[in-house]
Parts: structure tokens; sequence; C-alpha cells
């Protein structure tokens, strides 16, 4: 850039920062021959802070600068529809393809891009349920389904439509608490759409998708939710380290158990082996005693001594009784003939020969 006269280096940075240089109007009025004329320059500078001032769209002031001219034939390209309209009444939609137009009558008012656009939704202020102010930013996606309503319908989509985001936002907010603000951002994003399609309806725009990017709580708020995580986490491992003392302390006591049943399995099976070992023995004693008595019978009937050997023998074992009870005790009861042993021996004779004569009245 040459030369500006007049209109301020101040106000030429503050033009550059708004961004509207790009305008081939403004263009043309500061590079023509390097200089801007006096009293345009105030002109310009309104011109451009105003416009600056007023939110628009970005999408609608590029297509209101890009009006193509009836040119009687055109060719409208592939995701976009031209409006046209006849002496200021609406006429016809062009879709892509060739279009033959009408010269001095037809105009085309309208160029509407049917492509999917992504709108960013600044930062705002809502209230959540419980009263937890927060700062929200996210991304609209939209698109024209219906050119007509769209030219017609709204006069800036985009600005109507960022604006209803913002406010369905906030009312949507407004019925969730901060928890399930932050755990079901899905269903928020959800009910937002939902929100806005039924809204801009009329305008011939639907929207596809909204995603909340950042949410802000505040800075106490999120101490607080620090502490929260903190104390979950802490209770959480107390609640594994008790679980894993009672589960040590089962597994002691089933152990413990198991020992026990052992022990008391060995203590039965040594018992029962005990008991068998002696009912053998006695049954063995028995037999022994059983052959001996036989033994003892045959001698008796085989022989003219077996009578007296029989009473020697009871003899003898009544001795050796009176000496196992003599042993046992320091006091016994004994008969007033326990001095006598050839009584006893008589005695124990008589007996002996009462219990045969009894076994041969019985053959």
């Amino acid at each position: 850039m040459a030369l500006v006269s007049k209109f301020g280096l101040s106000r030429l940075v503050r033009v550059q920062k708004f961004g509207m240089l790009e305008s081939p109007t403004i263009l043309r009025n500061i590079h023509t021959n390097g200089v801007v004329k006096q009293g345009g320059s105030d002109n310009l500078y309104r011109t451009i802070t105003r416009n600056q001032r007023q939110p628009s769209s970005f999408a609608s002031a590029q297509l209101r600068r890009k009006l193509p001219t009836n040119t009687i034939v055109k060719f409208v390209p592939q995701q976009e529809a031209w409006v046209v309209e006849r002496m200021g009444r609406f006429s016809r939609i062009l879709e892509p393809g060739l279009a033959i137009l009408v010269p001095f009558l037809d105009r085309i008012s309208y160029t509407q891009s049917l492509k999917e656009v992504a709108v960013e939704i600044p930062t705002q202020t809502a209230i959540t349920q419980d009263n937890v102010t927060l700062e929200l930013d996210g991304v609209l996606y939209y698109k024209v389904v219906d050119p007509y309503k769209a030219a017609y319908g709204v006069a800036n989509a985009e600005f109507s439509v960022t604006q209803l985001a913002q406010t369905t936002m906030r009312a949507e907010i407004g019925q969730m608490t901060l928890d399930t603000t932050l755990a079901e951002r899905n269903t928020l994003n959800h009910n937002i759409v939902n929100a806005i399609n039924v809204a801009s309806e009329s305008w011939g725009i639907a929207c596809l998708r909204y995603e909340i990017r950042d949410i802000h709580p505040p800075v106490k708020v999120v101490e607080a939710m620090h502490s929260q995580v903190s104390a979950e986490r802490s209770k959480r491992a107390q609640i594994l380290e008790s679980e894993g003392a009672r589960q040590s302390a089962i597994n002691v006591a089933e152990g413990e158990k198991q020992a026990q049943i052992l022990a008391s399995e060995a203590q039965k099976t040594q018992q029962i082996n005990r008991a068998m070992g002696e009912a053998e023995a006695i049954r063995q004693t028995a037999s022994a005693e059983a052959q001996a008595i036989e033994r003892v019978a045959l001698a008796i009937h085989g022989s003219n001594g077996g009578e007296m050997a029989a009473g020697l023998h009871v003899a003898q074992q009544y001795v050796e009784a009176f000496g196992h009870i003599a042993k046992e005790s320091n006091t016994i009861v004994v008969p007033a003939s326990a001095n006598d042993v050839s009584g006893i021996v008589a005695q124990a004779m008589s007996v002996f020969s009462s219990v045969a004569d009894n076994q041969k009245l019985s053959r």
C-alpha cells in the first residue's frame, strides 16, 4: 500500500483486524493510485465498523457478494441451488446443471449451498439444575434442505441457528444437574439437536448434530470434584484392603478346618485299626483257648488220669486268681478255707466232677 491520506494508521489497523479488506469495493477504494480520496475515508470506516458490529453469516455474505449475473445461459454447480426471481417475485429454483434464464426479467436472488456447514458456537454461561454456573462452547453442523425456506423464511440463517443453539443449550443445561451434564453429554447433544430441528423447520434448515467441546465448571467446583475423586479412590482402596483381609481370614479358617478334619479322620482310622487289632487278638486268644479246651477234653476222655489232670489245672487257675487279686488291692475278702490248699483242690475237683457228670447225663 503506497499512501493512505487522512485515514489514520490506527483506523487502518482496526480495519485490518476486522478482516474486511477482502471486499473488492474496499480494495478498489484504497488501492486506487495508492490514495484514499479525502472525505471517503470516514464513510469507509463507518461502513466497515457497522458491518463488523452487526452479526452476520459468513456464508450468506459470501453468497450475496457472488450472486451470478443473468447471462441467459448458466451452469449451476453441484451441491448448490439458485433461487430465481422474475420481476421481483419468486419464479423457480435452479438445480445443478444447465439453466436458461430470460434476460432482463429473471434475476438470481439467492444461491444456497446444500453442503454440510460447521458453525462454531461461542463460549456462553449456563446454570445447571443444582445452581452451578458452567461455561460451555460447541460446534453445530447443519445443512440447507429447502432452498426456498432458507431464502425467504429467515434473514440470516447462520446467525439465527447460532442464537437458537445457544438458547437451547442454556435451556437444556437448566434441566440437568452438574453430574448428569458431565456424564450424559451425548444425551445433552441429542436433546439440543431435536430442539433446534423443531424450531428451524420453517427455515428450511436441518441440524445434523451438535457437539459440546468444552465444559468449564467453577474453580471451587473443580477442587471439590477432585476431592471427591480422591475420597472415592481412598474408599475403594480401603474396601479392597478389607476384602483382602477377609479373604485371607477365610483362607486361614478353611485351612484350619481342613487340618482338623484330616486330624479327626486320622484319629478315627487309628481307633478303627486299634479296635480291629484288639478284636483280632481276642479272636485269636479265644481260638487258642478253644483249641486248648478241646485238647484237654480229648485228653480227659482218652486216658484214665485225665480227670485228675483237669482237676489239677482248675486248682492251679484258682490259686493264680487269688494271687492276682492280692496284687491289685491291699485288702481282700477270702473264704475261711483259703489257707487249706488241699481243701481248695478237693473243692475244685468236686466241681469238675459234677460238671463232667452233667455232661455225661446230657449225652
